[in-house]
Order: structure tokens, then C-alpha cells, then sequence
């Protein structure tokens, strides 16, 4: 089933193109990635997807609907973590709720349980100052899941993160993807980490670059947990390289 749907979207500003002829569908229960060369417009794709810019040309349907505004069954985790520094744990998890109005004590309940989700109970009055990265990059996903979105959207959330800690966020987003109690339905992932692509996604789109364009549509069919060592993982890999070179 299309949760939503992007047709022919294109965007420039002012002179220049930096999306052209995007047709894509987010399909429920899939994890897509979107790969390209750096400037070839996937953040700003997310972007969109998420309503806080405005196509140039083409729509974007949600639920068969045109999309106007704020895409209200979306949230974003960002590359920057974008945590409010003077507020807690807790109270950076229910900014989200805050701003849609949800009741005090609804709040509570939903933020202290996406903060244990992620492994960050008895961190609730916590700064972000006192918090490694990789624990701000989990408040930054609590704070995303709290409002329960229907598809999740992450700007290359481990880009900021050493090795170590992007492995074991990684593995976080597939636990909490495969979790029911989650009720996340779609997940875009922008990332400009092939091996990262292959690793979480049912779907890789390669854009080309300056405009992007969608070159072509990858379907990864290995089965979760994907273990890098695998020649069919390698195979994925260079596919996806060639295409991008």
C-alpha cells in the first residue's frame, strides 16, 4: 500500500535545478535509502517529502492527497542532532508533543517510553552538554518516534558519529524497526554511505547529480541481519558504486 507518492517533482532555486523529474512511492512497511553524489539534492528531497519546502514542479500525495504545508505523518532526525540545549532529555523528547498540542501526562508517558527505547533510561534530566554523540544523535530519535509518525526520516543521522558508535546506531534503527510496539509504517533514510545503504534498506534510490535524477531503483533482498562479508552484500555494493560513478 502507497503511503505516499511523489510525481514528477522537480526544484530549483533560483536559477539552479536541483531535483528533476522525481517519481518515487513510499510503499508501507519498507526501509528506503537515497544515495547520490554530494549536491545531488537528497536532503533537500527529504525536505519535501516532509513538507517544510514546496516542490517547483510535480506533487506530492499523501494518502492520495495533495500535499500542502507540513507533512503531518512525518518526523526527521537530523545529521546535527538539533537538540535545544537548555532543556532536558525529557523535555527535548516532548518538544514535538508540545507543538501538537498533546496532553501533559500523554506527553510524559510517550517521551519516557521512546527515551527507554533507545537506551536512555535514567538519562531523563540530562543536558544535551552532558551527553556523548552518539547518546544526543538517540534523543534526537526519541524525540522523532514520540510523535509517532508514520514514516520516519533520517538526514545521514551517523554522518556526525565515529565509527564505533554509527555501528551500534545502526543496529538500534533495526531493533526499533522491527519492534511492534514502534508504529512506524515507512522509514527514508539519506545517507552518502553505500555499505550503510545496503545494510538497512529494502530499497536504494541512486540519484544522478546536478539535477538529480533518479538513475535507478535498487531492491535489497538479503535478509536482516546483513553481515558484510557476504559476497551478495559486495555484490550490492559495487552495483550501487557503478551506478553512482
Amino acid at each position: 500500500m502507497d503511503l505516499m507518492r511523489l510525481e514528477n517533482v522537480g526544484k530549483r532555486f533560483d536559477t539552479i535545478s536541483v531535483l528533476d523529474g522525481i517519481t518515487m512511492t513510499v510503499d508501507e512497511g519498507q526501509f528506503i535509502a537515497v544515495v547520490g553524489p554530494s549536491g545531488c539534492g537528497k536532503s533537500t528531497l527529504l525536505r519535501i517529502i516532509a513538507g517544510l519546502i514546496s516542490p517547483t514542479t510535480g506533487q506530492v500525495l499523501l494518502a492520495g492527497r495533495l500535499l500542502t504545508g507540513v507533512n503531518p505523518e512525518t518526523a526527521l532526525v537530523f545529521q546535527s542532532f538539533a537538540l535545544l540545549p537548555w532543556l532536558t532529555v525529557q523535555a527535548n523528547v516532548e518538544l514535538g508533543l508540545e507543538a501538537r498540542r498533546i496532553l501533559v501526562a500523554e506527553r510524559r508517558r510517550r517521551a519516557g517510553f521512546y527515551i527507554d527505547k533507545v537506551g536512555l533510561e535514567g538519562y531523563e534530566e540530562a543536558y544535551p552538554r552532558e551527553l556523548s554523540g552518539g547518546m544526543r544523535q538517540r534523543v534526537g530519535l526519541a524525540r522523532a518516534l514520540a510523535v509517532e509518525p508514520k514514516i520516519l526520516l533520517m538526514d545521514e543521522p551517523f554522518s556526525a558519529l565515529d565509527a564505533l558508535t554509527a555501528i551500534s546506531l545502526r543496529e538500534l534503527v533495526l531493533d526499533l524497526w522491527a519492534d511492534p510496539q514502534v508504529p512506524v509504517n515507512a522509514c527514508i533514510m539519506v545517507t552518502h554511505i553505500i555499505e550503510e545503504a545496503v545494510e538497512l534498506a529494502d530499497r536504494v534510490l541512486v540519484l544522478s547529480t546536478h539535477p538529480g535524477r533518479i538513475v535507478k531503483e535498487v531492491e535489497v533482498t538479503l535478509p536482516r541481519p546483513r553481515d558484510k562479508r557476504w559476497p551478495e552484500f559486495n555484490e550490492y555494493v559495487d552495483q550501487i558504486f557503478s551506478l553512482m560513478a
